[in-house]
């Protein structure tokens, strides 16, 4: 992927005399999407969907970046799509749909609660790793823990006695998640019964282990998850992103303050976690409807 990237360059530095600088940013966008394509699994831009591309988007403005630089990567992958297109080398441009707007405007893909309790009643069993990733999935909706941050976990992070657990994010900046209720009982259980048999000569402290003792990748948690989508009968395109989002906007839903919701994401900017309010515009709706004099 990355060589039909080069490609790309090449041929649009020559079509339109791009400076260097517009290049090399082109470039730096392009190979992070590729990058984060390849870490879930996907080798060939055939094979990526609106979905992904939408996933790749918002991941990339939970961690930080400006909206001004989402929508930047988004025209550069459109470009890039448009011209795959026209070579033949890509079959459908999944991109000719999508505006490129404001983040805001792209709203994450969210499950009913009837959907993440079949989710998460997908690990059947007791087996070690029906343990494991019950405790995962679990882990996942109960705290709204990003990817990286889940497969990165330590056992010194995770505090059963005072109920929270320390993740560390983006530029190692470290908070403090709750962590009660179903994802406390799985995890626990999952350290006490399942977590030994993973065990292998070298195997350091962290808590979900690989069939080989090691810690998860982007790539096997992303797995893992489409694999119990499927299992659960769940025809939408769902990543861990999904039910971080799913995590968010349940809170909202249930009343939960945005302020607070924003701490528990890891949110700098109140601007991102605001994208929640429009996916719940029946919440709103009601409220409006209840309290406004006139409504």
């Amino acid at each position: 992927m990355h060589a039909l990237v080069e490609q790309f360059l090449d041929f649009i530095c020559l079509e339109r005399g791009l400076s260097a600088n517009t290049r090399e940013a082109y470039l730096a966008d392009l190979r992070s999407f590729s990058d984060y394509l390849a870490s879930t699994g996907v080798t060939s831009f055939n094979a990526v969907k609106r979905d992904q591309i939408l996933d790749y988007l918002m991941g990339e403005r939970d961690r930080g970046l400006s909206v001004n630089s989402v929508s930047r990567r988004l025209v550069a992958i459109k470009v890039f799509f448009t011209y795959l297109h026209q070579e033949g080398i890509l079959d459908v441009n999944v991109t000719g749909v999508m505006e490129s707007p404001r983040l805001w405007r792209i709203l994450p893909s969210v499950l009913t609660e009837r959907e993440v309790e079949r989710l998460l009643g997908a690990p059947v069993g007791t087996t070690r790793y029906a343990l494991r990733d019950r405790a995962i999935l679990e882990c996942f909706y109960g705290t709204g823990m990003r990817v990286s941050e889940l497969g990165d976990l330590r056992s010194g992070d995770i505090h059963f006695d005072s109920g929270y657990i320390r993740c560390r994010g983006k530029g190692n900046r470290v908070r403090v998640v709750p962590f009660s209720g179903q994802a406390r009982v799985a995890v626990d259980r999952y350290l006490e019964e399942g977590r030994v048999a993973f065990v292998r000569e070298g195997t350091d402290d962290h808590v979900f282990l690989t069939y080989r003792g090691r810690a998860f990748s982007r790539k096997g948690l992303w797995k893992m998850l489409k694999d119990y989508a499927r299992l659960a009968g769940i025809s939408k395109s769902i990543s861990p992103h999904t039910l971080r989002h799913s995590f968010a906007s349940h809170l909202l839903k249930n009343g939960a303050p945005l302020r607070v919701i924003q701490e528990m994401l890891g949110h700098a900017d109140i601007g991102t976690t605001q994208i929640y309010t429009h996916i719940d515009q029946g919440r709103l709706r009601s409220v409006h409807a209840q309290f406004h004099p006139r409504a």
